[in-house]
């Protein structure tokens, strides 16, 4: 990664960030820590595939059920973990998330009844569900607008880069040991990161001693000169940031936009080792690496199109084209049916694309059209309403294979929801005064 330069404009002139510290040190522990958190979510896919839906008895609505109590306790934990995040800092509550979800996701390898895989997977959303918003939170303190979309693209895309590795080696990992050793060996490694996590990170960059002077005081006058902006375009805050959040139509739009995009994410995530086992009739180790194929591509889509963004200091226009796209893309799928899996592949792969390439310019949005006392709050509220999207996306794409015995009503379900996002999204305005220096 190279030496980073970037230019904030605030309404003293324009402020250039040296250095590449932050780059090197920051981003790289960020990747890592929701990669943690995206693999002990989401092997959960590749062990249904893998056994353990045989071994205990669940049907696809019940595995479903299962996947989707994760959610549950998601959504119910967003907005007072990164209210406790803003109390006590980001780096302590994180740490404690780290080290409990590690804990947690490890258990699911010992366990026998659905009941209790239901009550840890419920368990395992909830220690989980303030982090992200959490990371977007500590991003938006460290690095400036015009270079926010890299960041948070570097950030989620510990999501794909997390699934391409996890669906090829846990396939593997499965034959070698079992779906129990998979969960144990997988759930491990996060109790040992959430020390490492604890002992390298700081809440502001004036905290880390390791940031040179000249890159520190650039970027904490860069930040808050975009915050005047933000304050001035938002007027002083009257009530209390959660009231403030609440009452936030664009708040309120983003939340519905992004729950009906997380149906399609999590769907799509959760289902498409199943999908690929049964149309392709592998053996769970090349299902495995055919499933995590969609993958690679999706990250190359999430780096271009963050870094364009940038560029362009804009984030709308590079979000819903591409969930356009992906409804496109499952429609093409439900139109092939079930029959034509070699046919409909390669529009998982443009779903896949499409699903992940907006998320760098889509939460680098959030924290710029709201001032930060109430940013934090925004992104928790949204993200707790896409962990409502993954429960649904989750719930019903099992519902509906087992009642009608395909994939196609899936296929339509996703379509839909994808393209309502989409829609949703074109109804999100800027800020007056962002719109006129805009124009």
């Amino acid at each position: 990664m190279g030496v980073q330069r970037s230019t904030a404009s605030g309404g003293h002139g324009d402020i250039e960030v040296p250095g590449q510290q932050r780059w090197l040190r920051l981003i790289p522990i960020v990747f890592v820590t929701y990669s943690l958190a995206y693999l002990d979510r989401s092997n959960f896919s590749i062990a249904s595939a893998g056994g353990m839906s045989e071994e205990l008895g669940m049907t696809s609505a019940t595995s479903g059920l299962v996947a989707a109590s994760f959610f549950l306790g998601y959504f119910l934990l967003q907005v007072p973990g990164v209210m406790y995040a803003d109390r006590r800092g980001v780096r302590t509550m994180i740490f404690y998330s780290v080290l409990s979800w590690g804990l947690l996701a490890a258990a699911q390898g010992v366990l026998s009844s659905v009941t209790a895989l239901i009550v840890v997977r419920f368990l395992l959303g909830a220690v989980e569900a303030a982090v992200l918003p959490a990371l977007v939170v500590l991003l938006a303190r460290w690095f400036t607008k015009a270079e926010r979309g890299r960041a948070n693209a570097f950030l989620i895309l510990g999501n794909p880069v997390t699934i391409l590795w996890l669906s090829a080696a846990s396939g593997y990992l499965i034959e070698a040991t079992s779906w129990r050793g998979m969960f144990i060996i997988e759930g491990l490694p996060a109790v040992a990161w959430a020390f490492y996590f604890r002992s390298q990170v700081r809440d502001y960059p004036g905290e880390a001693g390791w940031l040179k002077p000249a890159e520190r005081d650039a970027v904490q006058t860069a930040i808050a000169a975009e915050q005047a902006e933000l304050a001035a375009a938002h007027g002083p805050g009257r009530s209390s940031a959660l009231v403030e959040t609440l009452r936030s139509s664009r708040v309120a739009i983003l939340a519905v936009q992004y729950l009906l995009w997380s149906v399609g994410v999590y769907g799509f995530v959760f289902w498409l080792p199943t999908i690929v086992k049964a149309g392709s009739s592998y053996g769970i180790g090349t299902t495995g690496l055919l499933s995590a194929a969609p993958y690679l591509f999706a990250v190359i889509a999430m780096v271009i199109n963050s870094r364009s963004s940038d560029r362009a200091r804009h984030r709308r226009g590079f979000v819903w084209p591409w969930l356009l796209v992906g409804a496109l893309a499952f429609y093409g799928s439900y139109l092939l049916g079930g029959d034509a899996f070699w046919l409909s592949f390669p529009l998982l792969i443009v779903a896949a694309i499409a699903l992940y390439a907006p998320y760098g310019p889509f939460f680098a949005m959030i924290s710029e059209l709201l001032p930060r006392r109430t940013a934090g709050i925004a992104v928790a509220v949204v993200n707790a309403f896409g962990a409502l999207g993954g429960f649904l996306g989750t719930y019903l794409v099992g519902w509906l294979d087992n009642a009608t015995g395909s994939s196609a009503a899936s296929f339509l379900m996703l379509s839909s929801t994808m393209a309502a996002a989409a829609l949703t999204l074109l109804m999100v305005r800027a800020p007056r005064k962002e719109r006129e220096k805009r124009e």
